[in-house]
């Protein structure tokens, strides 16, 4: 396995896990809607409830963790870094992986794994509410989000180890962004010509690469 296609499966596992999360979002949108109008137009609110839409949201928080991570999406302070150049970045992201990131997203993985099989073992319920739903299969998501996570730091890792060797970063695996949407909204515009459509598409692309460029860069493999 090459380094690319090493890059590109781990990639693709946060992809499949940070999108199959996404989902919760139907259920919690569900619950949210169901709760309001029991609430107020029913006269009966569900305590179980509001435990089950912290529940989802946490969950769907995490386990995007290691997809944003992929995405190169967390949030940066990259006024100093997007002037780097592509080896100081490099070399910059491996210290503070070193420095921070493992040590730290291991601590979550082990303490968390401690602190999940406790809630097991103790069959624990939310104490938010009177006769609160179960836990314990949240508490689970601690340490099966930070395992997500530390498998695409790894592939991070490899990234700034082969700019450091070559003075480019690796390509990354791709998934739909802003200039897909303004693509679409323009193919389907009844007062954009073509040739106007194609210089606002031109523009949308720049802008987008210019922003990823002022980030780990790479290029992005459609």
């Amino acid at each position: 396995m090459n380094a690319e296609r090493f890059l590109h499966t781990i990639d693709g596992i946060s992809t499949w896990t940070g999108k199959l999360a996404a989902w919760l979002v139907v259920g919690l949108m569900a619950l949210v809607c169901a709760e309001v109008f029991k609430r107020y137009i029913l006269n009966m609110p569900t305590a179980w409830i509001f435990d089950a839409s912290n529940m989802l949201y946490g969950t769907l928080f995490m386990i995007a963790g290691a997809y944003t991570l992929a995405q190169n999406a967390h949030v940066r302070g990259d006024f100093l870094y997007s002037s780097m150049r592509p080896r100081t970045q490099a070399a910059l992201d491996l210290v503070l992986y070193f420095v921070f990131f493992l040590p730290g997203i291991a601590a979550l993985v082990y303490a968390g794994w401690d602190y999940a099989m406790d809630s097991w073992r103790i069959n624990e319920h939310s104490n938010v509410t009177a006769e609160g739903p179960p836990v314990y299969q949240f508490k689970f998501m601690i340490p099966l989000a930070g395992a997500l996570v530390l498998l695409q730091g790894a592939a991070e890792i490899a990234r700034a180890v082969i700019c450091l060797k070559t003075g480019v970063w690796p390509s990354r695996l791709a998934d739909v962004s802003e200039i897909d949407v303004v693509e679409e909204q323009l193919a389907h515009s009844e007062y954009v010509d073509e040739e106007a459509r194609k210089v606002a598409i031109a523009r949308a692309q720049n802008i987008e690469e210019s922003a990823r460029q002022r980030g780990m860069g790479g290029d992005l493999q459609r």
